[in-house]
């Protein structure tokens, strides 16, 4: 037999490897510890033979007690709607602002219609409804189409610009480049529009500009600019610019070739209740009228 290395300073038998003149003490792991790692391995073992385990060419293996967390999460779910259901069916009978006045209908609607909100709205209007160049900030108080619960609605309902839906809004800015205004009137009234909200603009032309204003984009913007929700033309007397950053060249080019966006109906998709959830909750961003 081999003679055992004891190390002298611990009195320990060692491994027999050494490294750098450093060895390696033979410690034997301590007895709860290896009835415990024994105890795992009976367990798993008892688990693989009791529950789905055991992954096969289609499917994996049932298990003796037969569970599935498919069915489990199924039962769930169904028992969940079933409790929303309640809450559900009186928002499909009732007006949005009559679920914004109640209280518990109100809390319920604006979890539903955030959650609703993230997975459809978002990839345009941002996870936090902030906007984007093109897309509305729907945080604030500037409304193209109207802010009211019942206008919200409305918007999110059919949609805007969105050709399949017959009640979609829509309201198209013309090409004024295409020969309803010449070049110098394009100019005088974009220094003139870029003026409103305190932007550089040439003093020179700013009384030609409000002519030109006056007679071709007041009817959509409103006399003072101050917008036409009901006609879907945005205020232009603010610094708040859906395309652009209000200079004189953006806006020139907004008069010249104005870009139109699309939204989609959403009622096809998610239902007058689900679009009601979603207006409740968007007017409650803090920019609902």
């Amino acid at each position: 037999m081999a003679k055992k290395d004891i190390d002298e300073l611990s009195g320990t038998e060692t491994t027999g490897h050494e490294w750098d003149g450093i060895k390696e003490l033979n410690t034997p792991l301590p007895r709860w510890w290896l009835w415990t790692f024994y105890g795992t391995i009976v367990w798993a073992v008892g688990y693989v033979i009791a529950y789905p385990a055991i992954p096969l060419v289609s499917e994996a293996t049932k298990g003796v007690l037969g569970y599935s967390s498919r069915a489990d999460l199924a039962q769930s779910v169904e028992a969940a709607k079933t409790e929303q259901a309640v809450y559900r069916d009186q928002i499909a009978e009732m007006e949005v602002a009559e679920i914004i006045a109640d209280d518990d209908l109100a809390r319920f609607a604006r979890a539903g219609g955030e959650s609703a909100f993230k997975v459809n709205c978002s990839q345009c209007h941002g996870s936090g409804a902030q906007g984007a160049p093109g897309y509305p900030n729907l945080n604030d108080d500037e409304w193209i189409w109207g802010g009211t619960p019942e206008a919200i609605y409305q918007t999110i309902l059919h949609g805007v610009r969105y050709e399949p839906d017959f009640d979609t809004r829509i309201n198209e800015m013309p090409a004024f480049s295409d020969g309803l205004l010449d070049g110098e009137q394009i100019d005088a009234v974009a220094n003139y529009v870029a003026s409103l909200s305190g932007g550089e603009a040439e003093t020179t032309l700013l009384s030609e500009g409000q002519i030109v204003f006056e007679e071709n984009c007041a009817a959509c913007h409103g006399a003072n600019a101050e917008g036409l929700p009901e006609l879907g033309g945005p205020a232009l007397n603010n610094g708040i610019w859906l395309y652009g950053d209000g200079s004189v060249e953006a806006i020139t080019t907004q008069i010249s070739n104005p870009q139109h966006g699309v939204m989609p109906a959403w009622n096809e998709k998610l239902g007058e209740t689900t679009v009601k959830q979603l207006a409740v909750y968007v007017h409650s961003l803090g920019g609902g009228q």
